[in-house]
């Protein structure tokens, strides 16, 4: 059954009560990586294995993500500064024991590509709360093959 999540601003990226944060650096330019996060939204299952289908809604501010195992994310765009950051706040799931989640993707050039910094937001209710303080191996391992997907895509895109 889908439920409404907490709406919160930017400042949850520092307050939440769960925070993970992981980082990858990839060949491709900070512009490339933003294309990809931003506008590509409906080729995020082509190199994020957990996404099945995700489509951008009103006009790019929104987007509606499918998770494997059915799960159904409606989302809020909070930040979409080109080639530096993208960060979505989950509006609607019908994902048990979450009351407030955001993700940020920042993206800072390095002498030979970006540097991909990912930070997973989270206000868990109830049991989740043990399995979100203690899932950092399994997300930070689901951000470095999505990740690295995205860096083969892009550097075949260039050839």
């Amino acid at each position: 059954m889908p439920r409404r999540l907490r709406p919160v601003g930017l400042d949850f990226l520092v307050t939440a009560p769960v925070r993970h944060v992981f980082v990858r650096e990839v060949a491709a330019p900070p512009e490339a990586v933003f294309h990809a996060l931003a506008v590509e939204v409906e080729q995020w299952p082509a190199w994020f294995g957990s996404i099945t289908r995700a489509r951008p809604t009103r006009g790019g501010a929104g987007r509606v993500v499918h998770l494997q195992g059915g799960f159904r994310m409606v989302e809020t765009i909070l930040a979409a500064d080109a080639s530096t950051r993208y960060v979505y706040r989950v509006d609607v799931t019908n994902a048990p024991g979450v009351r407030a989640l955001v993700e940020e993707w920042h993206l800072t050039p390095t002498g030979t590509g970006t540097r991909v910094r990912w930070t997973f937001a989270v206000e868990p209710r109830g049991l989740m709360r043990f399995l979100f303080r203690h899932g950092r191996r399994g997300l930070g391992k689901s951000f470095d093959t999505a990740v690295g997907n995205l860096d083969r895509r892009l550097s075949d895109t260039k050839a």
